[in-house]
């Protein structure tokens, strides 16, 4: 779907940083290594030149309000069995223009994840900012890519995460795919578009853990466990998701609810799917299971409420594989509620799934 990315110059324009910090120089700073950071940052205007960021050592950029930042080469990062991140941001506007951040990602792969094996950084990428973070490209990251969390609200656009490599087995992995864990967005907040973007991983593509007011839209997922709300613990809340447009592309589920059977206190409330096509699932179409385990459907727990699950506006079109099920319902007694309007929403191939403790889905059958 798109060329494997390799190194590249890189350059990104940063504006309007740490909220409330004074901007106290006109300067220019230059940064070479972590050493030139503290200084560099004094200054509104941040030149920084490729060089290797040292194992086990996070890029942390905390900047003045104002600072105009240019990112002229290329970063890598150095290996080393840590828990990460590599790179944190607290920015207002980021530009990426197209180049990529490395992560090194086959020095760890295992095919194990964060369920064991080395340790791996995780997140690569923390960003916890408001505005536009866009064009930014990301390769080979140990595990899960990115996690967001913004203060105000932020547009993530245009933005590639190419974990493509960790398909195939390596020498660490026993004969499976080397890569696991590899979650393209991790999201626990509020006010937040995601658009526009291309995956390839072996994980979910988006996982919304809590949050209201996110949209995703117009992105691709390949290869990993599609487009996720959950894994929904205990007092978390989720509302208003807009999950819209996507291409989704042999990955094991296409859109998925899941919920921890041991949580409690917690709720999943108005989400919208609209216009998402998928093709080669390999597991289920739709689920939504509340069991703690991913697609088990198992013995589901009733303490998350699941209400307001619409497919509206544009025909949701999901194909299956043949060993595969169109649609899972495993909903707790009493958990689910309300009528839900899928009449937007058209599954083929595979077999019919189980619909448990639930009866208001209106205008669709399988």
């Amino acid at each position: 779907m798109y060329p494997l990315l390799g190194f590249s110059l890189l350059g990104f324009l940063v504006s309007r940083a740490v909220l409330g910090a004074p901007a106290s120089s006109d300067c220019t700073g230059t940064i070479s290594s972590l050493n030139d950071v503290a200084a560099a940052v004094a200054c509104t205007t941040v030149n920084i030149n490729s060089f290797t960021v040292p194992a086990g050592q996070t890029f942390n950029l905390k900047l003045l309000d104002g600072t105009t930042v240019n990112l002229n080469g290329d970063i890598h990062f150095g290996v080393q069995n840590w828990a990460g991140p590599l790179f944190m941001l607290t920015l207002s506007a980021v530009n990426g223009n197209g180049h990529t951040f490395d992560g090194s990602g086959p020095s760890y792969w295992d095919g194990l994840g964060g369920n064991g094996g080395v340790v791996k950084p995780a997140p690569m990428m923390k960003i916890s900012m408001s505005g536009t973070y866009k064009n930014v490209k990301v390769l080979n990251s140990p595990a899960r890519t990115y996690s967001v969390s913004n203060p105000a609200p932020l547009t993530m656009t245009g933005l590639t995460i190419d974990n493509s490599l960790g398909d195939q087995p390596n020498s660490n992995s026993n004969g499976i795919p080397a890569g696991h864990n590899t979650d393209g967005f991790d999201c626990s907040t509020h006010n937040l578009v995601i658009s526009n973007s291309v995956i390839h991983n072996q994980d979910d593509c988006l996982a919304i853990n809590k949050g209201s007011n996110i949209t995703f839209t117009g992105n691709s997922c390949t290869g990993g466990h599609g487009i996720s709300v959950g894994s929904i613990s205990s007092d978390a809340v989720v509302e208003d998701i807009f999950i819209t447009n996507n291409v989704i592309t042999n990955n094991d589920q296409a859109l998925r609810i899941k919920t921890k059977s041991d949580a409690t206190s917690a709720s999943v409330s108005g989400v919208t799917y609209s216009g998402n096509t998928a093709t080669g699932i390999k597991r289920f179409g739709v689920i939504i299971d509340q069991v703690r385990r991913s697609a088990t459907i198992g013995t589901p727990g009733n303490g998350v409420k699941i209400s307001g699950i619409n497919f509206s506006g544009s025909t949701s079109s999901i194909s299956v594989n043949s060993g595969a099920q169109r649609v899972a319902v495993n909903c707790g007694v009493g958990s689910c509620t309300g009528t839900w309007d899928w009449s937007k929403l058209k599954v083929s191939g595979g077999t019919a799934g189980k619909i448990t403790n639930f009866n208001g889905i209106t205008g669709f059958s399988q």
